[in-house]
C-alpha cells in the first residue's frame, strides 16, 4: 500500500519537518522502511503453507489442547456437578469448586441448582400454580385430592404445601422420571395415611403441629427408600376443615364444644378458689380442737396429779392434812371484804362496837 507522498496532510505519520513524528525526522524514508517491512511480512506469510506436515500437525496438537482444556467446569457453591460419560451417569457427584471431566462429546456435566427451595401445593392451586399474578389470591379448590377419611370415619377436607429442596442431584436427576409428580403423590399418600389414624376433632384442635412432624418424617423415609435425591423442608397444613356440605351444623357443634370447655374452666376456677379456702379453714378448726384437747388434758392431768398429791400427804399426816384443808377451805370462803363476824360465846347481841341493839330498839318505837 503506498501513500501519496506529494500529499503531506493524508501522510497519517506526519511530514518530515514535524517535530512529533515517532518515526524519525524524514517522513519519505519512513514510508519506504515500513512498506519493506510489510513486503518482508507478506513474503514470510507466503512461505507458510498450511497443508505441510509439519504444520498440521501443530495444528492438531492445538486443536487438541483446546479440546482436552474444555473439559475444566466450575461448580457454584448453590449447585451440585453431575458428571455424564457417553450419556450415563457415574453415580457420583461434585461438590462446589473447580473439576475437570473428559470434554464433550465424550463427557457431559450437569450443575443444577440444590439450595432452591421448591413448593408443591396438594389440595388446592394457588395463583402461582394457575398462571395468575403473585400479587392475586386467586385460588382454586381440588376435592379429588383434598377430601380424606379420618379415623372416627368422617370426611375432613385437607389442604397442605411441601417444600422441599435436592439432596443428591444425581439421584434426583436419574432416579426419577418426574420427581415433582413423585413428590407429590408420595405426599398425598402419606397424609391420607395419617389422617386416617387420627379422629376428626384431633385434627381440628391441637393436632396440626403433630400431623405436620409425623408427615414429614414418614415421606422423608419413603423418598430415602426411593434414593430419590429429595430433602423434605417441612409439610405445612393450609386448612383442614370438614367439607362445605356440613361445615354449618359442624361449626355449631364446634361453638357447643366451647362453651362446654367454658362452663368447665369457669367451675374449675371456682373449685380452685373454694377448695383450698375450705381446707385451710378445716386445717385451722383440726388445729384449735388439737389445742384445746391438749389444754384440757394437761388440766385434768394437773387437777389429778394434785389430788394425788393431796391424798399422799394425808396418808402420811392426816391430821395435819385435814387441819391444812380445813383452813385452805376457810380462805377460800373468807378471803374478800365486807364481812360480819359472829361470837356465839359474847351473848344475844352483836360485837359491842356494833349498836345494833339501839338501832333495833329505836325501829320498834
Amino acid at each position: 500500500m503506498n501513500w501519496n507522498k506529494n500529499n503531506n496532510d493524508n501522510n497519517p505519520w506526519g511530514s518530515g519537518g514535524n517535530s512529533n513524528n515517532p518515526w524519525g525526522t524524514g517522513g519519505s524514508n519512513n514510508n519506504m522502511d515500513f512498506e519493506e517491512s510489510i513486503k518482508k511480512a507478506r513474503d514470510r506469510f507466503g512461505k507458510f503453507k498450511i497443508g505441510g506436515p509439519k504444520n498440521i500437525s501443530i495444528l492438531i496438537i492445538i486443536g487438541i489442547l483446546i479440546w482436552l482444556a474444555s473439559g475444566f467446569y466450575r461448580v457454584e457453591p448453590d449447585e451440585q456437578g453431575v458428571e455424564l460419560l457417553f450419556g450415563k451417569w457415574n453415580n457420583k457427584t461434585t461438590e462446589p469448586g473447580l473439576h475437570y471431566f473428559f470434554p464433550s462429546p465424550i463427557g457431559q456435566t450437569i450443575t443444577p441448582k440444590v439450595e432452591v427451595i421448591r413448593k408443591i401445593n396438594v389440595g388446592f392451586r394457588s395463583a402461582s400454580d394457575l398462571g395468575f399474578s403473585s400479587n392475586t389470591n386467586a385460588e382454586r379448590k381440588v376435592i379429588e385430592e383434598s377430601l380424606m377419611l379420618t379415623g372416627d370415619q368422617n370426611i375432613a377436607d385437607v389442604a397442605f404445601t411441601v417444600l422441599y429442596r435436592i439432596k443428591d442431584a444425581g439421584n434426583f436427576l436419574f432416579k426419577l422420571r418426574n420427581p415433582e409428580l413423585t413428590v407429590k403423590d408420595m405426599a398425598e399418600s402419606v397424609v391420607r395415611e395419617v389422617v386416617g389414624q387420627r379422629d376428626l376433632q384431633f385434627l381440628l384442635t391441637e393436632g396440626r403441629q403433630e400431623v405436620e412432624q409425623v408427615v414429614r418424617n414418614g415421606l422423608q423415609e419413603v423418598l430415602d427408600g426411593y434414593e430419590s435425591g429429595v430433602l423434605i423442608q417441612s409439610v405445612q397444613l393450609q386448612s383442614v376443615d370438614p367439607p362445605s356440605q356440613v361445615i354449618d351444623a359442624f361449626d355449631e357443634v364446634q361453638r357447643a364444644r366451647q362453651d362446654k370447655e367454658r362452663l368447665v374452666n369457669e367451675a374449675n376456677t371456682y373449685l380452685n378458689r373454694i377448695v383450698p379456702n375450705a381446707r385451710g379453714e378445716a386445717a385451722k378448726l383440726i388445729e384449735s380442737a388439737r389445742a384445746y384437747k391438749e389444754q384440757a388434758v394437761k388440766q385434768a392431768e394437773g387437777v389429778a396429779q394434785n389430788f394425788i398429791d393431796v391424798y399422799n400427804s394425808y396418808k402420811d399426816a392426816k391430821e395435819v392434812t385435814r387441819r391444812r384443808i380445813y383452813l385452805e377451805t376457810l380462805r377460800e370462803v373468807l378471803e374478800g371484804k365486807n364481812k360480819i363476824i359472829l361470837d356465839d360465846a359474847g351473848g344475844q347481841g352483836v360485837v359491842p362496837y356494833l349498836p345494833l341493839n339501839e338501832i333495833k330498839k329505836g325501829s320498834n318505837n
